[in-house]
């Protein structure tokens, strides 16, 4: 394949920014995915790794060779099977047992289900890629934890939530990183004892787990780029016409966009960061999410403007669960979740907000 100079700057070299020019493409760039390539450094050195793209920016890490990297690829896949998988056997399991009287879960030989924090260790899942409230680094700065089975750290709202909630009660934390899809399924099955990831406290989800808190309240905001067409916009309606996405499997997507009139929506973004580029490259006019979200956008991307409509009578319809977020942990796990509870009950949401705003601070992008 010919060379290809895309004159890209400012790629992360394992955690350090360097400058270097991406002069081969293995394979198509596809937006969106993580693709392998070689990446040319200077002086005749080349690395392979893997490119994707993170708020806002591409990303290099560094990999051993090609098989090394599908061989991750295919990890990644199967744990997504099995997260299908998961559901699926949780929503035989309780349509088998609906009659019983089963509160659902996995649950002892009497019947209780068991906290899953009898070894001292608080077994938290998040995606590490959802800023500001978690996301992947590089070292330990700022107080961020080591991500299980890796040697990168996490950080974050998230983290610092799960943190303060270790330390009340006693407990030490170990942070799993899966995808936003398996975070249900996974906690569901027992294989986290919770979920603390910036979900929405929305009724579906309540009937799959229990939720703990809210630990925060997040209204609802659209974002769109600060010298665009909609930038002024004042109400949902003056967004009829535009192109837009959010996250998939949120509220966003599935119950924001649809109140747009008239709005061209496109295929849901995989992750929020993908979100955010489908934004910065202009594939959309705007994006939907919630607002530690697009502060934390805002933060890194100048370029970028918050819609906040909450104030308008042209604004989003929502509930609470829309705007409520919570910590899930196992349907019946009421020993875990009145513990988490019993920390989260001792805070304002001033403290929360207080927070979000340090996490906003120390997020990767916010300190250049």
């Amino acid at each position: 394949m010919p060379k290809q100079d895309t004159g890209l700057r400012g790629v992360l070299l394992d955690g350090r920014r360097i400058c270097c020019r991406l002069s081969h493409f293995v394979e198509r760039y596809r937006p969106f995915q993580t693709i392998f390539v070689q990446m040319e450094i200077g002086h005749g050195v080349v690395r392979c790794g893997r490119l994707y793209f993170l708020r806002g920016e591409f990303r290099f890490t560094r990999v051993k060779s090609r098989r090394k990297f599908y061989q991750d690829e295919r990890e990644n896949i199967m744990k997504k099977v099995l997260a299908l998988l998961l559901t699926l056997i949780m929503t035989v399991s309780l349509a088998g047992c609906g009659g019983s009287g089963d509160t659902g879960g996995s649950a002892s030989a009497e019947g209780e289900v068991k906290s899953g924090v009898e070894d001292g260790v608080l077994t938290v899942a998040m995606e590490c890629s959802y800023a500001p409230y978690n996301w992947t680094q590089a070292d330990d700065s700022n107080g961020a934890v080591p991500i299980k089975d890796s040697n990168e750290y996490a950080n974050g709202y998230d983290v610092m939530m799960a943190k303060k909630i270790c330390e009340a009660n006693g407990w030490d934390l170990e942070i799993v990183r899966t995808d936003w899809d398996s975070l249900v399924p996974g906690v569901q099955s027992g294989i986290y004892d919770a979920v603390i990831a910036g979900q929405s406290m929305t009724e579906d989800r309540m009937q799959q787990v229990d939720f703990a808190g809210p630990y925060y309240y997040a209204s609802i905001v659209c974002v769109t780029k600060a010298d665009g067409p909609y930038a002024e916009a004042t109400g949902l309606s003056d967004l009829s016409g535009a192109t837009c996405t959010a996250q998939i499997a949120t509220v966003w997507y599935d119950s924001m966009l649809p109140q747009i009139k008239g709005a061209k929506i496109q295929t849901a973004a995989e992750t929020a960061p993908a979100m955010l580029m489908a934004l910065e490259s202009g594939t959309v006019d705007f994006v939907c999410t919630d607002m530690p979200t697009a502060m934390g956008a805002v933060a890194a991307y100048p370029d970028l403007k918050i819609l906040d409509f909450s104030d308008s009578s042209d604004g989003f319809t929502v509930d609470e669960g829309d705007i409520n977020i919570g910590i899930s942990v196992m349907k019946g796990n009421t020993v875990l979740k009145d513990d988490i509870d019993s920390v989260l009950s001792g805070m304002t949401e001033d403290d929360f907000n207080a927070m979000m705003e340090d996490a906003i601070a120390i997020q990767p992008l916010s300190q250049e």
